[in-house]
């Protein structure tokens, strides 16, 4: 106890958890909407897009400046999410082949860049490979006032065009019909994506960001039917998620934070697969054996009947 109450008292251990928790929270709210609308991979596009961005704005800048990474790595993200759209409208190409064209060519010119930075004269001094996995112990008091300040920004947009956002994830025809800017709102969702994409970047990192995005939502869809309480839950999954692995991370073993949210994130939806009131496993299992009992109870019923009357 006494160990845990030390790990929670420690001041930079109290930035760290916050700022991974408002990420899980701001990234499970915008991906309920990027999982209903059959996007999960958009996530691992945008988040691998971003690697070049980093990059680059390193190459301009000379200098390892968080601000500037970010205005690198969302560049970097807007142009993806152009590029599929182009793809997608002007080609035959669908979107799952567009995003896989856009992940690898921009990861790809992102290790190139990588790479070439790591041999230069500045590359130890760099630390960029850090965007790689991720690196939440490396963060500041700035870095967590941008991520809360994004995480607000992303919940608030989020909040305030909440009926837009839902019928255009179920009935973009019936919004386009309504009148509804279908066209620019289907971007900003991606921008929005682009922007916890982004904050993420340092604690979770590149390969591992989509998790943050898609797994709170999938957890969530299993405890509910209704869009608003999946929302909140995706963004509570996420919250705690932050919380458990920043707090693992934290209490010793070097072990990193990154990778340790995600399998947070993974564990409370195995939970969910499995216990689940109306969709878990559990629940299915329970259901067949009473249906089964209750059908056997019956037949048991007739065949006494059946006895009577020849009797």
């Amino acid at each position: 106890m006494l160990e845990v109450l030390k790990v929670l008292l420690d001041p930079n251990t109290q930035w760290i958890l916050f700022g991974c928790m408002l990420l899980g929270l701001s990234s499970g709210v915008i991906g309920s909407f990027a999982y209903l609308r059959k996007q999960s991979l958009m996530g691992d596009a945008l988040s691998h897009a971003a690697l070049p961005g980093v990059c680059i704005a390193f190459m301009l800048s000379g200098s390892k400046s968080i601000f500037l990474f970010i205005i690198g790595a969302a560049v970097a993200g807007i142009i993806a999410t152009f590029g599929i759209g182009y793809i997608t409208r002007n080609t035959r190409i669908k979107q799952d082949s567009a995003l896989a064209i856009i992940l690898t060519v921009f990861f790809g010119f992102g290790i190139v860049l990588l790479t070439e930075i790591q041999h230069s004269g500045t590359g130890n001094q760099s630390g960029l490979d850090k965007f790689l996995f991720g690196q939440a112990a490396a963060m500041v008091l700035s870095d967590v006032l941008i991520m809360g300040l994004t995480s607000i920004v992303l919940i608030s947009i989020c909040t305030i065009l909440y009926k837009e956002f839902k019928l255009i994830s179920f009935d973009p025809g019936f919004a386009r019909g309504l009148g509804l800017p279908v066209g620019f709102l289907e971007q900003l969702i991606m921008f929005l994506m682009v922007m916890a994409v982004v904050v993420g970047l340092q604690a979770v990192g590149v390969v591992l960001m989509s998790a943050m995005l898609i797994t709170p939502a999938v957890s969530a869809r299993y405890w509910t039917e209704k869009l608003s309480i999946m929302v909140v839950l995706s963004g509570i999954f996420g919250a705690f998620s932050g919380f458990v692995g920043t707090f693992i991370s934290a209490s010793g073993n070097n072990l990193p934070t990154g990778p340790l949210i995600v399998l947070s994130a993974t564990s409370l939806f195995l939970i969910s697969v499995v216990f689940a009131p109306r969709r878990g496993i559990l629940s299915k299992l329970l259901l067949r054996f009473f249906v089964r009992k209750n059908f056997k109870a019956k037949e048991d019923v007739h065949g006494l009947k059946r006895k009577e009357r020849a009797l």
